[in-house]
């Protein structure tokens, strides 16, 4: 099944207490293109970059199926930029520069195929350009939005347009109770339900994520790493890999379960650790197929604990 991406093409640079990044290549479709990738070799991503953005990458996005044909360059403009520095507890951060460079005045323009997609992935970006982006596609079997504070505090009205629209919000769980204005996150997912998405996934970064539907509730933890490197792009790829598994499991049984659900949340859980080893897409770019399979093993192993002897009585 074709999927759209949407997000920023980018530079990122990482200060962490562990080293500095330079300037590397970032931005949320980046990442959740290369997971998608994975899955599926029917890609459109929608972005806009200047002129100083390296070919290479671009050329490796299209090695893995990726159409550029909804990617604007512009010429003679420079590339959004984002810049920040990890606390060091690797979870709390503080940004130093947002340099939205070709982002102010972009117009997103899906293309023909594009427009066709079943499976889109609104990655975080501001709320109107999702909506003007939700606009261009025909008929899809599943949306997922993601977003941030950010977005809460400036661009509520949209963003809630854009939620009222969609089949899945993924979250932090900072985001779902500033969201809802409720503390405890089953009763942040039911409100968020009542807004529109039939599914919520509460990320709960170096904790694992939570995951509601219809009544259900699933949890998945986080691949405990020996070292975080940068954990900039982890919420993305995980995104990445929750949409491209789901197209993929459509594509070969017609329908989504629950099941597939689960298991989905499990493989964006398994990818984003991945992220987390290396500054900027480079722990993403060298993922291979045994990679993954390797580290599911070892994470299926997390909380099997083999059959309990209950006391009697």
């Amino acid at each position: 099944m074709a999927v759209l991406t949407l997000g920023t093409v980018a530079f990122d640079t990482i200060e962490t207490p562990f080293g500095n990044s330079g300037k590397v290549v970032g931005g949320a479709a980046s990442y959740i293109a290369l997971a998608v990738s994975h899955f599926s070799k029917s890609q459109h991503v929608v972005s806009v970059i200047g002129e100083d953005f390296p070919k290479p990458f671009l050329d490796e996005l299209e090695s893995r199926g990726a159409g550029l044909d909804g990617l604007t360059r512009v010429e003679g403009g420079e590339s959004f930029h984002w810049a920040g520095s990890y606390h060091d507890d690797m979870v709390g951060r503080d940004t130093l520069a947002t340099d939205l460079n070709v982002l102010i005045g972009w117009e997103p323009q899906v293309c023909a195929q594009g427009a066709k997609a079943e499976f889109v992935m609104l990655g975080n970006l501001d709320p109107s350009v999702q909506l003007a982006v939700l606009d261009q596609i025909q008929s899809p079997k599943l949306v997922v939005l993601d977003t941030m504070n950010f977005w809460m505090d400036v661009a509520l009205d949209n963003l809630k347009k854009v939620i009222s629209r969609v089949d899945v919000l993924t979250v932090n769980d900072e985001e779902a109770r500033q969201l809802t204005g409720e503390h405890f996150l089953p009763q942040a997912a039911r409100a968020i339900h009542a807004m529109g998405p039939k599914t919520v996934v509460i990320k709960k970064g170096e904790h694992g994520a939570l995951m509601f539907q219809g009544g259900e509730v699933f949890f998945a933890p986080a691949y405990p790493l020996d070292k975080v490197v940068d954990p900039t792009g982890a919420g993305d790829t995980f995104a990445g890999g929750f949409v491209g598994y789901l197209s993929a499991r459509h594509s070969a049984s017609g329908a989504l379960t629950w099941d597939d659900m689960k298991q989905a949340v499990v493989v964006g859980s398994v990818m984003a650790s991945f992220t987390c080893e290396a500054f900027g897409t480079s722990g993403l770019a060298s993922l291979t197929a045994q990679d993954m399979k390797d580290r599911w093993q070892d994470y299926t192993q997390l909380s099997a604990c083999g059959d309990i002897a209950w006391p009697e009585g």
